[in-house]
């Protein structure tokens, strides 16, 4: 559904700059090539925009502006890359993919956050193959409604990957409301299926960034909302001796984030980096990576 509306607007947006070149050609020769050359300048200009806006709005630039400047550069290009080369062209669904060696590593369930799809697993899918393990990123839908719905599609997920790799339990990867989707796949059909659960960015106090949010899922996610209350309520110690969290203090989308705790668990911090940085950036690809080799 989301890449679908993506494509549209993408499409739209096109036929907007082609018709534009076309009046501008009214008026110069040179018309097409300025309305070309905004066509692929506006995007990312407006990314940037978008971006800074909700730096200001999270007042982050406040403390190390040298960090916030560099999360902003980091986050306008991973996420013109993910919301306009990425995203609006996929057309397939879920499946699993087997690792490239044969290996018994556990395999992955990578999951993604609020309006987005598989595709921001982009730049950990094939590492994780080519190290040995299986692994499924799942797009979850609708994309509007409890964050409780997604349990039944993470457990039909969960149980088709043990099915095809022949193991009885997985890691899982949540990024931002996916870290929150495994806790509440966790609260209904328990843990023991889950070898290790890695959050990245995950709201698990909510966001201030829309705090009179209307959507199910945005509102469930809204700073200490009583969902997030209940679901910490509901969480066992079994559940969080899985969870291993990471985040950036620089996160414009998810914050205050580094108050983005749980009680009695570390968190991985990874300063300079944008909200979507964190499902691209090496560096925490690779505390990914050895978080699943030590489960």
């Amino acid at each position: 559904m989301l890449s679908k509306l993506l494509r549209q607007g993408a499409l739209a947006y096109a036929l907007g700059m082609a018709l534009l070149g076309g009046v501008f050609s009214w008026f110069s020769p040179w018309g097409p090539l300025w309305a070309l050359g905004l066509w692929l300048a506006l995007p990312w200009l407006g990314v940037l925009a978008w971006t800074v806006r909700l730096t200001w709005r999270s007042k982050g630039a406040q403390a190390g502006a040298l960090l916030w400047w560099r999360a902003i550069w980091g986050e306008t290009w991973a996420v013109y890359r993910v919301f306009i080369w990425a995203m609006p062209w996929t057309w397939t669904g879920s499946r699993v993919h087997q690792g490239t060696q044969d290996s018994e590593r556990v395999p992955v369930l990578l999951i993604h956050g609020y309006c987005c799809n598989h595709r921001v697993w982009d730049a950990v899918f094939s590492d994780l193959r080519a190290r040995g393990h299986s692994v499924m990123a799942i797009s979850l839908e609708p994309l509007f409604c409890s964050i409780d719905d997604y349990a039944a599609q993470v457990q039909a997920a969960v149980e088709q990957l043990c099915a095809s790799t022949g193991q009885r339990q997985i890691a899982l990867v949540g990024h931002s409301m996916g870290g929150l989707v495994i806790r509440a796949w966790m609260r209904a059909h328990g843990c023991a299926q889950a070898k290790v659960a890695i959050t990245l960015g995950t709201p698990h106090q909510g966001t201030q960034i829309t705090p009179h949010a209307r959507l199910p899922n945005a509102k469930q996610m809204v700073w200490h909302s009583a969902w997030l209350a209940q679901l910490e309520a509901h969480t066992t110690h079994a559940e969080r001796a899985l969870l291993r969290l990471a985040l950036t203090p620089q996160d414009a989308i998810v914050f205050p984030q580094t108050a983005q705790t749980l009680p009695y668990l570390a968190v991985q911090a990874f300063p300079g980096l944008g909200h979507l940085q964190l499902c691209r950036d090496p560096g925490v690809l690779r505390w990914v990576y050895q978080t699943l080799d030590g489960a």
